[in-house]
């Protein structure tokens, strides 16, 4: 008399319900009032494909971010030499990765190379002692690991401006050495969206050269040590407002901690930014330096607002004031929050999903899977009867399984996820196609129906395993290394396959060994 473990049904039990329960708000379309809160209220998150929204594929221009740190090594150099007071010409960038010292006097040059060989070990110095030069170049080495931080931290910085946007589940990684593949799916206003991750939102206060020739500089003679910048354009004259201001940055915005809307009496929407320890001792310090001049406040090389500065100013709070409207000065605070990008994007890839397409692509996957399905499980039930039916079973379970994972790893399911599942319910149709007629085969030869089972699901086995390793393997591929549509097919179809193992082989013969168990067979239904 065959008897069956009682593990084997209790695990089998224990898997239907938790998928069941996995799956059921995505099929309801949320959780009832009755729904505990204790069990799983999570539904199927829906890809770009299905829901619609927004692809961006953005280049992160690597070379500014070297450029700015060469940039950051002028005024280190220049502060390194005046401590230790030594003569100098000029200090100034030269190329993408180069900062050029003019001595005065080549008898410095061997304190001046000691003391930045010491001082800046992250750069390459060459000389040429009869014009008085000294290069400083990034080395390449360096150059690479700041290509790859602004990459990093572009990434995480569009990330935190999707996430305080909010977003839900968006994809956002990296594409290539240089490029980020962001999509926002069911998003209602792709235009904002751009803006918000687009925007470098590098913040700075310059002083303003009160001194300095400003007609001139609107001339093209920009004095030494000053740059012209421009203001918000007025909005009843069409004109933009020149300013004159000190190239050196006086405070960043890598010294704030929080930026929130506020409103003023007149009910004018600005921002008001915290500093944070740092921010706020230099903020007192210099606003306490410079009482009756006036402060530019600049954001990606637009000038906001350039008060006079009345006294000193302690606590460390600041606000950015420009004619904002409520959802302009919202955003700006979140890219505040969120920070400045290390080097500007570009969009060189853009498409829209509306809605519209996405449901009929949802529409056209169900209808898929329900035409290929029905066949499926009508040639099962005609050709292989009884044990036909039981397949159909696993196939059905195996639907209820994959949807129930996809819940669980918050994975997103897309077209060619979709896809994937249609393919996988004729690979466990295959795998049992293989069991049955090894059975038949056995049958044939003269055994038993027990015995033709037990030989048809031992001698069988081996193939299922061989054929869904190979295929698990092409999916682990497509994975590392597919991206998009490419990646949600190898979720599904690796998912699948081993839910497709445990479907096929191990429930319909537990189901199998139930129904056959106690009683005298025949003649099996095959």
């Amino acid at each position: 008399m065959r008897q069956v473990p009682l593990w084997r049904p209790a695990l089998v039990l224990m898997t239907v319900l938790v998928s069941l329960f996995y799956v059921f708000p995505s099929l309801y379309h949320g959780t009832p009032a009755w729904w505990p809160a204790w069990l799983p209220n999570r539904i199927i998150a829906q890809g770009l494909d299905l829901q619609g929204g927004l692809y961006l594929l953005l280049n992160v221009e690597t070379d500014k971010a070297v450029e700015q740190t060469a940039e950051n090594w002028v005024d280190e150099v220049r502060a390194t030499l005046r401590k230790e007071h030594l003569r100098y010409q000029s200090v100034e960038r030269e190329g993408m990765d180069a900062v050029v010292v003019q001595l005065t006097d080549t008898a410095d040059s061997p304190k001046v190379r000691q003391l930045l060989e010491k001082d800046a070990p992250t750069l390459q110095m060459t000389e040429d002692p009869v014009s008085k030069r000294l290069r400083l170049t990034i080395k390449p080495l360096e150059q690479k690991e700041i290509r790859r931080f602004a990459m990093e931290q572009s990434i995480q910085t569009i990330r935190s401006r999707v996430d305080q946007f909010g977003v839900t589940e968006p994809t956002i990684q990296k594409q290539g050495e240089d490029r980020i593949l962001i999509q926002l799916p069911g998003l209602s206003d792709p235009t904002r969206a751009k803006a918000l991750i687009g925007r470098t939102a590098r913040l700075e206060f310059k002083m303003v050269d009160e001194k300095g020739d400003l007609s001139g500089a609107l001339a093209g003679r920009v004095p030494p040590g000053d740059v012209l910048l421009y203001g918000n354009r007025d909005s009843e004259q069409k004109t933009r407002q020149p300013y004159l201001l000190k190239k050196r940055t006086v405070i960043s915005g890598d010294l704030l901690t929080d930026a929130r809307v506020n409103f003023s009496q007149y009910n004018e929407a600005y921002v008001s930014i915290t500093f944070n320890r740092q921010g706020e001792r230099k903020f007192a310090q210099l606003t306490g330096e410079h009482v009756g001049e006036r402060m530019a406040i600049v954001l990606d090389n637009m000038v906001y607002s350039a008060p006079v500065i009345r006294e000193k100013i302690e606590g460390g709070r600041a606000q950015i004031s420009g004619s904002f409207t409520t959802e302009e000065s919202h955003d700006l605070a979140i890219i505040l929050r969120a920070g400045a990008l290390p080097a500007p994007v570009k969009i060189v890839e853009e498409r829209t999903v509306g809605p519209t397409l996405g449901q009929d692509s949802v529409d056209q996957g169900l209808a898929s899977i329900l035409i290929g399905g029905a066949m499926v499980l009508l040639f099962m039930g005609v050709y292989y009867k009884g044990f036909g039916w039981l397949a159909n079973m696993a196939v059905l379970l195996n639907v209820i399984m994959l949807m129930a994972a996809l819940v669980m790893i918050h994975a997103t399911l897309t077209m060619p996820g979709i896809a994937g599942a249609v393919l996988l319910m004729g690979m466990s149709v295959d795998a049992n196609v293989l069991i049955y007629e090894r059975v038949r085969e056995e049958l044939r030869l003269g055994k038993t129906p027990l015995a033709a089972i037990d030989h048809g699901y031992s001698r069988a086995f081996g193939t299922i395993l061989d054929s869904h390793i190979t295929t698990l393997i092409t999916g682990l591929v497509l994975y590392q290394f597919g991206t998009g549509p490419v990646r949600g097919f190898a979720v599904t179809l690796t998912i699948g396959l081993v839910i497709s193992m445990f479907t096929a082989v191990f429930v319909t013969r537990v189901v199998l060994d139930l129904v056959l168990q106690g009683r005298h067979v025949k003649k099996l239904s095959i």
